[in-house]
């Protein structure tokens, strides 16, 4: 998602920016369960490539620097606002996309990720960039991560983090 040599907030707000297209892809597609099961998948799985970037490379390092209550409260919401997004991305797992249970989970889920977004990029990005956190090494351990996190997604092992099971009528 990120060009090489990116920042860890700069692999972040792209990453930010590639679901909120994939959701206005999914709305798009409204009618075409296909269409609308293979996106359910990618968002799930972007999400959840995400959420380990940050729960595993920036959370624990923005902890342990910053020490300001406001700092700790919205990282500790976010890490709350992910165990909400890993719940519905789980609870779609494996899901006939033509039961609107499907639908409303990712709608439920869009909403969470835009209240997610909005909190990340107004309040804790700012603070993360004025932090004495080293966001370039961040960002390359970011990708290293991604990467490995990907070709285990692309058939490696353990295939997808999340499927949305196509059922023929």
């Amino acid at each position: 998602m990120a060009a090489n040599g990116s920042n860890a907030i700069d692999i972040l707000k792209a990453d930010h920016r590639e679901v909120e297209h994939l959701f206005a892809q999914f709305d798009a597609a409204d009618g075409d369960a296909h269409a609308q099961a293979e996106l359910a998948s990618r968002i799930g799985q972007a999400l959840a490539i995400h959420a380990e970037l940050e729960e595993s490379l920036l959370y624990p390092r923005l902890l342990k620097t910053e020490k300001g209550e406001e700092e700790v409260d919205l990282v500790c919401e976010a890490t709350v606002e992910h165990g909400t997004l890993h719940g519905l991305i789980a609870d779609m797992n494996g899901r006939d996309p033509s039961d609107p249970m499907v639908k409303a989970r990712v709608v439920v889920l869009k909403e969470y990720v835009k209240h997610h977004v909005r909190e990340e990029e107004k309040e804790l990005f700012p603070k993360v960039e004025k932090s004495d956190l080293d966001l370039d090494a961040i960002g390359a351990e970011m990708q290293e991560l991604r990467r490995s996190l990907e070709s285990q997604v692309d058939g490696g092992a353990g295939g997808t983090l999340i499927h949305v099971t196509e059922v023929s009528h």
